[in-house]
């Protein structure tokens, strides 16, 4: 298909300036906030209105920190303007810390996964800026995977985390400016938002179907592929195996020291999952899990990234890895006493470590899930 000519909401701000003319605004912001031309929307905004006040997500509001590494709170080098931690103790902005702006803005990158942190980083801010009487605006952007497509479960409550906080699909086919409209509503946040749409966007778009340019969403995600294969294979996040952190293909890649690659691809190659092949690997990471130890696994080569259904791939490869050595296969511990194990906040159910089912059955009970949701979703398409 031709590349679609996609303005961002950054992109078509003069046509909002209404929203932002004589009120003192704060930014939540990451590297890939920016224009067309690349020019920060920090800067950017910095320029035309009153920008008071930075609030940085996990990674840093300049992308310099990595996963789950604390935000402090410091001032932006640039322009001078304080930058308040929304990551770390922190997550939810305080009134001390809005009091001195009127419109909190979002400009964000994400992939439409669930587990992805400034999803929540977004509904703490709207929860505070309804609370505090502020108006809360999101430049949208595409959803990098298309806003067709949903997979997985609805999250079970009672597991979530800031890795998944509300009821929502791992796959949910929204761009940001839509699910905060979703989260608005269905999850009664009820605050005062704003949208600043999108230009030239068809939901069937895919990243690379766009003029736009790839800049890394976070520290691991650096390509469209890592980014359609997320939602399944971030499970192994929750185990002792290797999701390719420390190497060129985080996501893609996926091992560890005691598996035998060639059979694991044999195995997921003989499921002939549509869009997808499989090549054994040997890989070294660099640091995470089993650094600097050789690991063995599989490589998810994407041949049909619209036909790709990763999280069907990720619980069919996950017991499939687990059935090889289930002595040296572990879930990650709680990271203190009584708290849940992380692949249940992953799968927002205990059901995936329990096995309560196999992963054919998971994947013929979530597609029901997937289908509620999409039913609720659809009533917030913008495009």
């Amino acid at each position: 298909m031709e590349k679609l000519n996609v303005k961002n909401g950054i992109d078509v701000i003069e046509k909002y300036s209404h929203i932002f003319q004589g009120k003192r605004l704060g930014l939540i912001s990451a590297p890939t906030g920016v224009d067309k031309n690349l020019k920060s929307t920090i800067d950017i905004l910095n320029e035309k209105f009153d920008l008071r006040a930075l609030y940085s997500p996990e990674h840093g509001i300049r992308g310099n920190l990595q996963a789950g590494a604390v935000v402090d709170t410091y001032i932006d080098e640039s322009t001078g303007i304080t930058v308040y931690s929304l990551y770390g103790k922190n997550k939810k902005p305080s009134p001390e810390i809005l009091k001195d702006i009127d419109v909190l803005i979002l400009d964000i990158q994400d992939i439409g996964s669930r587990y992805y942190t400034y999803l929540y980083t977004m509904s703490y801010c709207m929860e505070s800026c309804a609370e505090n009487g502020k108006t809360f605006v999101v430049l949208d952007r595409p959803n990098v995977v298309g806003g067709e497509v949903v997979e997985g479960n609805i999250l079970d409550m009672n597991f979530k985390s800031f890795v998944g906080m509300k009821p929502i699909t791992p796959r949910y086919g929204l761009t940001i400016g839509e699910m905060a409209l979703l989260m608005n509503k269905e999850f009664n946040i009820n605050c005062n938002l704003e949208v600043v749409k999108l230009e030239g966007w068809k939901r069937e778009a895919y990243f690379d179907d766009t003029d736009l340019i790839w800049i890394n969403p976070s520290p691991n995600i650096p390509s469209i592929n890592a980014a359609v294969l997320y939602s399944g294979t971030c499970l192994f996040e929750g185990t002792n195996i290797s999701e390719g952190r420390g190497t060129t293909r985080p996501f893609e890649i996926i091992g560890a020291p005691w598996l035998d690659a060639y059979k694991l691809a044999d195995i997921m190659n003989g499921k002939n999952f549509p869009g997808v092949k499989f090549r054994p690997v040997y890989f070294e990471p660099t640091f995470s899990k089993h650094k600097g130890e050789l690991c063995r696994g599989v490589q998810i080569h994407i041949t049909d990234k619209r036909a790709v259904r990763a999280v069907e791939i990720g619980i069919h490869l996950l017991y499939e890895i687990m059935d090889m050595d289930r002595e040296k296969f572990q879930w990650i511990a709680p990271f203190k006493e009584g708290a849940h194990y992380f692949i249940d906040l992953l799968a927002g159910t205990d059901e995936v470590r329990l096995r309560k089912q196999e992963a054919a059955e998971f994947v013929e009970k979530w597609e029901k899930e997937s289908r509620e949701f999409k039913k609720i979703k659809e009533k917030y398409h913008l495009y």
